[in-house]
């Protein structure tokens, strides 16, 4: 049994991807205001607090990260850092931070998304944000030490999320949160390193 930390795991995904790990490990809920621990991620100094109160751990996982979502002719650069402080530099302060308190041949797992490649309406702030979540992955994974690993999950839309953001996708085939949970599975309990599940 590992013990694995999910933030965002009060999330749609988030809740998927604890009763899947919850199968067969220790999972420690982390979220911004709920879950066992609390932490926001755009601050390092919060995520460096959280580690040092849970200590060793076998997994990390971030299913948590805000994006703006506008029409490009009106957006304002303090817009689009909404992504690049939230979803990118909030991962990225959870991976820099983990590879300190997991133990050897232990995992980080972040959260990209499919806009990297499919893009919609009002989505240039997310999609750029998912390509940027891609390529640390695939950098970082060339210098973890330890056999750690480190691997990134981009799911499209996931069924139980239609109602809120369905208009933004229309034409595009959703997928159910178990399907998306089985990637992060995947990642935390395989081999690979360095490598984007697409769930699409």
């Amino acid at each position: 049994m590992k013990k694995i930390i999910v933030i965002g795991a009060s999330g749609t995904i988030g809740k998927g991807i604890v009763e899947q790990l919850g199968l067969r490990h220790e999972v420690i809920c982390v979220g911004r205001n709920s879950g066992q621990y609390q932490v926001k991620i755009e601050d390092p100094a919060s995520v460096q607090a959280l580690f040092e109160t849970v200590g060793k751990v076998d997994g990390v996982v971030v299913a948590a990260g805000d994006a703006h979502f506008g029409a490009l002719q009106e957006m304002t650069p303090e817009q689009f850092y909404v992504g690049l402080n939230s979803k990118l530099m909030g991962q990225v302060n959870v991976a820099l931070a983990a590879q300190k308190y997991l133990n050897d041949g232990g995992s980080i797992t972040l959260t990209s998304g499919s806009l990297s490649h499919n893009p919609i309406r009002y989505g240039v702030n997310a999609g750029t944000v998912n390509a940027a979540v891609d390529g640390f992955v695939l950098g970082a994974a060339v210098e973890l030490p330890r056999g750690l690993r480190i691997n990134a999950v981009s799911p499209t839309l996931v069924d139980e999320s239609v109602d809120t953001y369905g208009p933004y996708f229309y034409g595009m085939e959703t997928v159910p949160v178990k399907r998306a949970a089985l990637a992060y599975s995947r990642s935390v309990e395989g081999a690979d390193n360095g490598k984007t599940y697409r769930v699409w």
